[in-house]
């Protein structure tokens, strides 16, 4: 991944052109206010995100199963009314 600097007024009149730049050529943007790194522009995998997002679910599911907040079936087909 490659680093580039840019000023916060060049960041947001170019918001769109930068994102889709970051995407495309995988560019990290560390935004710059007087001298002083404001903010970092990093592109997203989406299939990284997601299962990152997974992981995180499912850790939060086994811990709700171990600390006994589970729904049986029943109780399942009665809040989807079924």
């Amino acid at each position: 991944m490659t680093t580039k600097m840019i000023g916060i007024k060049s960041f947001r009149e170019n918001i769109a052109k930068t994102w889709k730049e970051a995407v495309k050529k995988n560019i990290r943007y560390i935004v710059m206010n007087h001298s002083t790194p404001i903010l970092e522009v990093t592109p997203i995998n989406g299939g990284e995100f997601i299962l990152e997002n997974l992981a995180k679910d499912i850790e939060i599911a086994r811990k709700q199963v171990k600390d006994g907040n589970v729904y049986s079936q029943e109780e399942v087909y009665k809040k989807l009314g079924l």
